[in-house]
């Protein structure tokens, strides 16, 4: 006998995201300015959402940009070591993507593309790509 897949709501979809975006945030030591940026939230809007009580919905372009943004913290936590694993986000890089600005600086600009991109990069030097 099958067990039918547990489908999980969307308030817990987006419950699961946010504490796990809001615990990389503290990880990365990102300004309320990134943050809110690299979730395409106003500061406003993101001092709500980390909060647990939050009850507004994630469009699919923001539950989409926290996914990728979760794959990079795991990526670099498997390739690199602390602190560069914590700090790599952060620092001025002068890989092709990034042209010498930090991946964050970036991955705000250039909107959920460039996080997609950063991902596979990233996904890419661990040999999973």
């Amino acid at each position: 006998m099958q067990v039918a897949a547990r489908t999980r709501e969307p308030a817990e979809v987006n419950a699961v995201a946010l504490k796990a975006y809001a615990r990389i945030v503290e990880s990365w030591a990102l300004s309320l300015r990134e943050a809110a940026g690299l979730a395409d939230m106003s500061e406003s809007t993101w001092k709500r959402a980390r909060k647990p009580d939050f009850a507004g919905e994630l469009t699919k372009d923001q539950l989409l940009r926290l996914s990728a943004v979760i794959g990079i913290y795991k990526s670099l936590e498997l390739y690199f070591s602390d602190p560069l694993a914590r700090t790599w986000f952060t620092r001025p890089n002068a890989g092709s993507l990034f042209g010498g600005h930090r991946p964050v600086e970036t991955a705000i600009e250039g909107g959920l593309p460039q996080i997609l991109a950063i991902r596979t990069y990233l996904d890419a030097l661990r040999g999973g790509a």
